[in-house]
C-alpha cells in the first residue's frame, strides 16, 4: 500500500488519498491472509456481495416492523437472499479446497481457517451439512464462522485505522511525538513483534482513537435465562443494549474533557483512564464475552501506523468534511481525504 502510494503522480512530493477505501482494501487483504491464506483479490467478489447485503440488512433493520413481511418475495428480500446464497457458495468453495489440500499435504495449516478445520478434524466432515458430530462443527456452521471473521476482522479495522489516520491529521503535535517514538524504537525498519510492545506513545493514541470513535457503537446481548446484575434482575427473553459510544463521551465517566482528543488519559493503562478509576473503556467488549480479535486488531493497527508514519507525513484536505456515521461501524460518510507528504 505504501509503495502504491509514493508511485502516484505527486507533487512536491505529496498526494491525496481517501483513507477510507485505501483501509478497506489493506484489512481486507490482511484478514483474507490471515484467515484463509487468500488475498483481496481472491475474496474482493464476497466482500462486494457482503456489503451490499449488509446496507441492505440495515435498511430493513430501520424500518417499521410488520410480521411475516420479510418472507414475502419482494424486489429486496429476493436480493438478500440471492446475495445470502452466492456468500455462501464463495465461501463453501473456499472451505473445501482448504479441506482438500489439507488431505493431500499441499498446504501448511498457518492461517485461521486451517487451524479450525485441524483441531474439527474436518478430513471427516460428514457429507450432509445439517449433520452434527459429537463435538465438531458443521460444514455449514464452519462457513457461518467465516462470514462472521471476514465481516468483523475488516470492517472495524478499517474504521479504526481510517479514524486515527483523521485524528493524527488533526493533531500534528501528537503526530510528531507518534513519529519520534516509532523511529526511536523501529528506525526506518518495518516494526518487529517486539518493537510493537514498545510504541507506548501509538498505543495512548489509539486508545484514545477508540474511546473518541469505536468502530462499534454499540454492544448487544441476550437474556437466555433470568440474570442478577447488581441490584437490577434481567428477566428472560430480554434485549440489553450496552451503548460504547455514548458512555466513552460520558462526562460522568470521564471529566469535563470528555469530548477531547487527549491520548495522557491512558499514560498509566486503561485501568486508571476513566474518571476515579471507574471502567468506563470497552470497545472491545470485556469479560468472557471480549472481542476474540483485540489483539490482532491492535497489532494490524499499530504496525499500519508505525510504517505509514515512517514513510509520511499528514494532513488533512481542505475537501474533508468530519461526518461520522454509521453503518454496521463507525464510518466518515464523505469519506476521509488526507494529504501526504513523504518524508
Amino acid at each position: 500500500m505504501i509503495g502504491e502510494w509514493k508511485s502516484l503522480d505527486v507533487t512536491h512530493g505529496t498526494c491525496e488519498v481517501d483513507m477510507w477505501v485505501e483501509f478497506q482494501k489493506l484489512t481486507a487483504d490482511v484478514i483474507s491472509r490471515a484467515a484463509f491464506g487468500s488475498s483481496y483479490e481472491e475474496g474482493k467478489k464476497m466482500f462486494e456481495l457482503q456489503k451490499e447485503l449488509i446496507l441492505l440488512t440495515l435498511e430493513a433493520m430501520q424500518s417499521m416492523y410488520i410480521p411475516g413481511l420479510r418472507f414475502v418475495p419482494t424486489k429486496k428480500n429476493r436480493r438478500r437472499k440471492q446475495l445470502d446464497k452466492e456468500i455462501t457458495l464463495i465461501l463453501k468453495e473456499i472451505v473445501q479446497n482448504k479441506m482438500n489440500a489439507m488431505k493431500t499435504g499441499q498446504t501448511k495449516v498457518d492461517d485461521l481457517l486451517g487451524l479450525m478445520l485441524q483441531s474439527n478434524n474436518q478430513n471427516n466432515l460428514p457429507e450432509h451439512t445439517t449433520s452434527k458430530k459429537s463435538n465438531g462443527l458443521t460444514l455449514d456452521e464452519v462457513i457461518e464462522e467465516c462470514k462472521q471473521f471476514y465481516l468483523a476482522g475488516q470492517e472495524t479495522t478499517s474504521s479504526w485505522l481510517t479514524w486515527t489516520i483523521i485524528v493524527l491529521a488533526m493533531h500534528p503535535e501528537w503526530q510528531e511525538k507518534a513519529r519520534d517514538e516509532i523511529l526511536e524504537v523501529c528506525g526506518k525498519k518495518e516494526p518487529s513483534f517486539e518493537a510493537l510492545s514498545h510504541l507506548k506513545i501509538v498505543t495512548m493514541i489509539l486508545n484514545e482513537v477508540l474511546r473518541l470513535y469505536p468502530p462499534v457503537i454499540a454492544q448487544y446481548q441476550h437474556a437466555y435465562k433470568e440474570t442478577k446484575i447488581g441490584h437490577i434482575t434481567i428477566p428472560a427473553g430480554v434485549d440489553l443494549n450496552l451503548p460504547t459510544l455514548l458512555l466513552h463521551h460520558d462526562p460522568a465517566l470521564w471529566g469535563d474533557d470528555a469530548e477531547e482528543f487527549k491520548p495522557e488519559r491512558f499514560s498509566e493503562g486503561i485501568s486508571k483512564a476513566g474518571k476515579d478509576n471507574q471502567l468506563a473503556f470497552f470497545p472491545f467488549g470485556w469479560g468472557p464475552r471480549t472481542c476474540i480479535g483485540q489483539n490482532f486488531a491492535m497489532i494490524e493497527t499499530k504496525i499500519a501506523v508505525a510504517m505509514i508514519l515512517q514513510h509520511f507525513s499528514l494532513e488533512l484536505s481542505s475537501s474533508y468534511t468530519h461526518a461520522p456515521y454509521t453503518v454496521m461501524t463507525l464510518q466518515p460518510q464523505h469519506g476521509a481525504h488526507v494529504k501526504l507528504h513523504q518524508l
